[in-house]
Formats: C-alpha cells, sequence, structure tokens
C-alpha cells in the first residue's frame, strides 16, 4: 500500500514528520507538496496531486492531506472520482476509526492547527490499520454516494 501526502504551509512541518513515521509502519510514501515552506501557497494544487492518485488506484493507494483545518484539503480530495476523504481535527479518535469501518474513507484530512503530531499520528494509525467493515449497508451506501 502506497500513501500519498500533501499540505500547505500550516501542515508542512506536521506532513514531513507523519511520512517518516508511515515509512515506519512499512507502506510506502509518497509527497506530492508543498516542498518547502511557503506562507502563500495553495493547497489546492497539492492536494489534487493526492487525490488524483487515488482516484486512479483506489484499492492499492491512500492519501493524508494536511491543511490548517484540513477542511478546505478534505473538499479537494473529495471532487475526486472514488475519493472518499474524512476530516479529523481533534476530539473522539473513533470518527477515525469509523471513517474507515463504515465509509472505506481512502483520503485522510488532518487539521494541523488543531491536533499535536501524537494526537495525529495516532490518528494516522488507527486509520491505516481499520480495514472496511464491507457490510452490505455500507457497501450500498458507498454505491450510492459515487452514483
Amino acid at each position: 500500500m502506497k500513501i500519498y501526502f500533501a499540505s500547505d504551509h500550516a501542515g508542512f512541518e506536521m506532513k514531513n514528520a507523519l511520512k517518516e513515521y508511515v515509512a515506519g509502519l512499512e507502506y510506502g510514501v509518497e509527497d506530492c507538496g508543498a516542498y518547502e515552506l511557503d506562507p502563500d501557497d495553495d493547497y489546492t494544487l497539492f492536494v489534487k496531486r493526492a487525490a488524483e492518485a487515488v482516484s486512479k488506484d483506489p484499492e492499492n493507494v491512500k492519501a493524508i492531506v494536511l491543511g490548517g483545518s484540513g477542511q478546505g484539503e478534505d473538499m479537494v480530495a473529495d471532487k475526486f472520482p472514488g475519493v472518499r476523504s474524512a476530516e479529523y481535527y481533534g476530539g473522539n479518535l473513533e470518527i477515525v476509526r469509523l471513517s474507515r469501518e463504515h465509509n472505506d474513507a481512502n483520503v485522510l484530512s488532518l487539521g494541523a492547527r488543531f491536533i499535536s503530531l501524537e494526537e495525529a499520528k495516532e490518528a494516522v494509525k488507527i486509520w491505516l490499520e481499520t480495514p472496511f467493515g464491507n457490510e452490505e449497508r455500507h457497501v450500498r451506501r458507498i454505491s450510492e454516494i459515487e452514483n
């Protein structure tokens, strides 16, 4: 499984730390930008690259995108066919698990200004390790989303 990463300036440092963390969990890692800290960057371009990769191969590719709140990144990712992005910016981690178990989320959007690196690592680990439940009702609902 390959995990694509993308962030704007607000998520830049956390993205770089999470790339190392995820590589240490023995996943392939690809960085879609930002490649340098630039307060005027446009997250849309970086998230587009990651979401396109997931859209082309949703069975074998996932993405983790980061921004200040994660909201814009989440919105961009969800514009691509086959992409189901879930957002986490703190609070109960059950929402992260349910995004995989019930919705087969293949993009995780993190609000870097609202969570610590340790919280982000915990969310990422849960998200990567939780399989889709594959219950008929969830399969049906995902199909309805796609249509």
